[in-house]
């Protein structure tokens, strides 16, 4: 408990929420417990309703709310608020570790990557999806693999393109960018390399660059690859790595109304995959006096780890799955998935303390072991913050009752039409 309210003290929480005006002085509404309710309530769900958020609010805090008073303080207030909290604490969610020690001399090495969330059909309009009629928001998320956080997060929709979440700029300077085919440009590449950065793509099919020469030596009658395309000759070849330097030419940003050509030169190195046949092609700008090809590969599997993130997120936690038509109640659900994440790997680094020190906990194991805990944690968390919700035969009346006197239930319509056709 002290871990949870050291990652979000009660005081902060009341405090930002009051500055936003998420909340008014002597508001009924306890901030600290709906924050919770959220966390814990989207971790065990299995609906994630708004109604069950309620009930989970409900069973936290000391006064119960009303339907109409739960629903009416999810705003865009609310959702800038969850949206504040994960960006002060995002850094909290660790993704394993897999790049040795001989990587220490970048600054960091970071993986771009994003997931798509499908929508209610009605939020086409503010979440365009890329085809079809049903609307999907696009979720990115920079991860620092050197310090096993995430650096960055935006939401925008499907339409928009994964590299409209990555700029380029000074930031770059000593780090290395690991990026799938969403981000492959070389005006992208360019400007990583221009800015002192490192970078490592998968190679485009469709990409064809000219090969200007060839970074190993090969013994005897080793097809010769300098002037050739790389794609044309990959084929050809059946030797165990291909590295070789080629020319790509690129658009340049618009100056004064005008885009000019450029051309640069990187190296593409090809590693042949266990009981494959063909390449896996990567462009890169690492040399090859401190990279082999090897290497590259190995630096590229650490994009795995963000897919395993991304499953953790819509298998574990069906933030994929969302029953509401209203924007910003999608992004509430977003950043309360991403709180939710954040409580979990905080639990995580706490149970890793406390465990023997050979004990080894995948992610997904754990977020299964942290989801059926859940319950059990918000009810310790409510007694640990000095809440004391209403008993629990009274919550459940509550909770359990028709919300709406001028709205008939089902079997009330049932037992009123049979009543009318026995009288006719």
């Amino acid at each position: 408990m002290s871990r949870l309210t050291t990652l979000f003290p009660s005081t902060m929480l009341e405090e930002h929420a009051e500055e936003l005006g998420v909340v008014e002085r002597d508001s009924k509404l306890q901030v600290p417990a709906l924050v919770w309710a959220f966390v814990f309530g989207f971790a065990a769900g299995e609906s994630r309703t708004l109604a069950a958020f309620r009930r989970s609010y409900n069973s936290t805090a000391d006064k119960t709310l009303t339907a109409g008073g739960f629903y009416q303080r999810l705003t865009p207030l609310l959702e800038e608020f969850l949206c504040d909290l994960v960006e002060r604490r995002i850094d909290e969610v660790a993704v394993p570790h897999t790049v040795s020690d001989e990587f220490d001399r970048f600054r960091d090495i970071v993986v771009a990557d994003g997931t798509i969330l499908r929508l209610h059909e009605f939020l086409s309009d503010e979440f365009q999806p890329r085809k079809g009629e049903q609307g999907g928001a696009r979720l990115h998320l920079l991860h620092n693999v050197t310090d096993q956080t995430i650096d960055q997060f935006s939401i925008a929709d499907e339409k928009a393109h994964d590299s409209t979440g990555f700029d380029t700029g000074p930031w770059l300077e000593g780090r290395l960018a690991i990026l799938d085919l969403a981000y492959f440009k070389y005006r992208r590449f360019a400007l990583i390399d221009e800015n002192g950065g490192y970078f490592v793509s998968r190679l485009e099919d469709r990409a064809n660059p000219v090969i200007t020469d060839e970074l190993r030596e090969w013994r005897g009658r080793a097809i010769p690859l300098e002037g050739k395309q790389i794609q044309n000759v990959a084929d050809e070849l059946h030797r165990q790595y291909i590295d070789v330097e080629v020319e790509v030419e690129f658009q340049r940003g618009p100056y004064e109304g005008t885009r000019s050509w450029d051309t640069k030169r990187f190296r593409v190195v090809g590693v042949r995959g266990e009981d494959a046949d063909d390449y896996h092609l990567y462009i890169t700008n690492l040399p090859r006096s401190e990279f082999l090809p090897c290497d590259l590969a190995t630096i590229y599997r650490c994009r795995w780890e963000v897919e395993l993130l991304f499953r953790e997120l819509k298998t574990r936690y069906k933030l994929d799955e969302f029953d509401t038509t209203k924007k910003h109640i999608v992004k509430i659900l977003v950043y309360v998935a991403l709180l939710t994440l954040i409580a979990s790997r905080t639990l995580l680094d706490l149970v890793t303390e406390y465990a023997e020190d050979d004990a080894v906990f995948p992610p997904e194991r754990w977020a299964a072991t942290f989801r059926s805990h859940a319950q059990l944690i918000l009810h310790d968390l409510s007694q640990h913050l000095g809440y004391s919700p209403p008993p629990l035969l009274e919550r459940m009346a509550e909770d359990a009752q028709k919300i709406h006197q001028e709205r008939p239930i089902l079997q009330e319509r049932l037992a009123t039409a049979t009543q009318q056709e026995g009288a006719c």
